[in-house]
């Protein structure tokens, strides 16, 4: 890709960001979250934002040397400190109707040698002092976006394999893909691809299965789905009536679990990156929806932690279905990041559920949405599961089963999303 159609192409790529992703409106306030290596996409997005009629936007800057600074020389103390005007000012862009994009890139290897109580103390602080936020996110209160750009450490893990002046560019190639850019036109590319997932998604509501069952090498599960669940795909609507796509990309349909309705075994088929701390090869099992036994081949203390949250880490808040034949996952890497991995993968989330899966679920107080079977927690975390190996059958309400995903793979005649 020569230097011209490389700038076409991000030029693209941020018009689609803003478009379909957040799609920012007129008079509307942008905050975009950006690592520093991103700052060059970063100008064009806000430029994008403007064009597109934004009445401010507003740039925070993460620099990942900064948080390795702070965990090697700040006092203990630090790290159950958060900022509570960092928090405030997050609730006040969602309750003044704002929108957030999150240009979500962590290294796979952030903390690689940090005290891992450090970490998990840093991170449950800002989940309590977010809590309210997240409510907010949950309840598609507003519009917000999570999407990727380059970084060196990020592409030096994903593409070990490249010399290192090639990693940048073959990433970005990579993201190009992923999200369509290399089409002729990617916001029309991405309406025909929301119309698929919809496809999908009114299929799976038409049958209303009350039980999904899976079965893979390591993994033999069942997971109840409460009555009144929805799946959903693609974007949704915020409390505004504007449309958004949360992830770019997406290849998910997805409903709640029961809390109470998982049993049995599930192992996971990709690393999962808990914001820069590695967890693999591990396996949860579960009694009653409650994970009671687990391993991991690597990052068992960073799974432990993760699981002692609070009571609602225990138990899961979200199961999806991706084809493996699905573009990501035709790519046949690993991406060491969930927001990319979860979208060439079926999975499940750990802790809490998304109410708008539920019929009335942003209605319900957090009482009222355990008492109908969603989970509750300060954190959500997917974790992969698909494979070509993995078949999923669907339990219809008069107890029939019938083949859902056979080989990892949506069957026959099934609506599918690729």
């Amino acid at each position: 890709m020569d230097s011209n159609e490389f700038e076409q192409h991000l030029e693209k790529y941020a018009e689609l960001v803003v478009r379909v992703g957040v799609n920012i409106q007129p008079g509307q306030v942008l905050l975009v979250e950006s690592p520093l290596e991103a700052a060059g996409f970063t100008r064009k997005v806000v430029q994008k934002a403007y064009q597109a009629g934004a009445k401010y936007v507003q740039v925070q800057w993460d620099d990942e040397e900064v948080t390795k600074t702070r965990f090697a020389y700040a006092p203990d103390e630090s790290f159950s400190y958060y900022p509570a005007w960092t928090a405030q000012m997050m609730e006040q862009l969602a309750e003044g109707g704002g929108a957030l994009l999150n240009i979500k890139v962590p290294d796979p290897e952030l903390y690689k040698g940090v005290d891992s109580h450090k970490v998990t103390a840093a991170t449950k602080a800002a989940a309590v002092a977010r809590q309210k936020f997240q409510g907010y996110v949950r309840n598609k209160k507003f519009s917000w976006c999570l999407v990727k750009a380059p970084t060196r450490a990020w592409a030096a893990k994903v593409f070990a394999d490249l010399p290192e002046d090639e990693r940048i560019q073959a990433m970005w190639d990579t993201i190009f893909k992923m999200n369509r850019v290399d089409r002729e036109g990617p916001i029309a590319a991405w309406q025909a691809h929301i119309d698929r997932l919809k496809t999908a998604k009114d299929d799976l509501n038409a049958k209303k299965y009350k039980k999904l069952h899976y079965r893979a090498p390591g993994t033999d599960l069942s997971v109840e789905l409460p009555e009144g669940h929805i799946w959903h795909g693609g974007g949704t609507t915020d409390d505004q009536g504007v449309y958004f796509v949360a992830n770019l990309p997406t290849e998910e349909v997805y409903t709640l679990p029961h809390r109470l309705g998982v049993h049995g075994t599930v192992t996971s088929t990709k690393p999962l990156n808990l914001n820069g701390r590695l967890v693999e090869g591990f396996s949860l099992t579960f009694e009653n929806g409650r994970i009671v036994d687990y391993s991991a081949e690597a990052g068992l203390d960073y799974l432990t932690a993760l699981l002692e949250t609070d009571e609602g880490a225990r138990y899961l808040g979200e199961v999806a279905l991706v084809p493996h034949d699905s573009p990501i996952s035709n790519l046949n890497r690993v991406f060491y990041n969930t927001g990319v991995d979860e979208n060439a993968s079926c999975h499940f989330a750990i802790g809490s559920a998304y109410p708008f899966t539920l019929e009335g679920g942003t209605r319900m107080t957090q009482e009222e949405l355990l008492a109908k079977g969603a989970n509750v927690s300060l954190t959500h975390v997917d974790f992969m599961v698909g494979s070509a190996e993995l078949d999923i059958d669907g339990e219809l309400p008069d107890g029939k089963r019938e083949p859902l995903f056979r080989q990892g793979n949506w069957v026959t005649g099934r609506a599918h999303a690729n």
